[in-house]
């Protein structure tokens, strides 16, 4: 017989992202943010390989990111516009965690499914802050595809690569509801 959690599937129901740009001051502690970086890591892992580690960024790591991105961005020639929007999600954030996928060899468990568990823990990290009543954005971006960015601002080893930026805070103003899919669109019954 199924035990039901009415809170945990309401608020599945109607979680929401904060818009990175809306997330202030203050940001979790260490003692607060430890327990939502540990229900994160008990995300889905296949194999338990573990395929994923987590690096907190807090606010001289973030302006370090920040300037960064603006000496990648010039290099790569980006559009001033381009690097002026993804300096901001560094520059302007105070608390971020990094979710980095770092694939494992493994005869059982295919590479795309590492990959998927690097994103539920992103998934699962998101929705622990909103959970805990933080304000939280999940963000990527061209710098995280940047293979000098991401060796040099987080020092990552070859074959590692970033799932996500976690970005959390206290919100400011809540973000209107946003449209949501149609389950009638997207569900599909097979019973035969």
């Amino acid at each position: 017989m199924p035990d039901p959690n009415p809170a945990a599937l309401n608020f599945l129901l109607s979680r929401r992202s904060r818009p990175a740009k809306t997330l202030g001051l203050p940001v979790p502690t260490r003692e607060e943010l430890r327990p939502i970086l540990e229900a994160a890591l008990r995300s889905p892992d296949h194999g338990k390989l573990e395929p994923w580690r987590l690096i907190v960024l807090t606010r001289p790591a973030l302006e370090r990111l920040a300037t960064l991105v603006e000496e990648r961005g010039a290099a790569l020639e980006r559009a001033p516009e381009d690097i002026a929007k993804q300096r901001s999600q560094y520059a302007d954030a105070h608390l971020a965690v990094a979710v980095i996928a770092t694939p494992q060899q493994s005869d059982k468990v295919p590479e795309i499914e590492q990959t998927l568990s690097a994103g539920a823990v992103c998934t699962a990290l998101l929705n622990a802050a909103l959970a805990a009543g933080w304000g939280a954005n999940w963000l990527t971006g061209w710098a995280s595809h940047d293979p000098d960015f991401v060796r040099d601002g987080l020092r990552l080893a070859p074959g590692e690569w970033i799932a996500g930026f976690i970005h959390i805070g206290t919100e400011g103003a809540a973000p209107p509801e946003r449209p949501r899919p149609d389950m009638d669109a997207k569900v599909a019954w097979i019973e035969a």
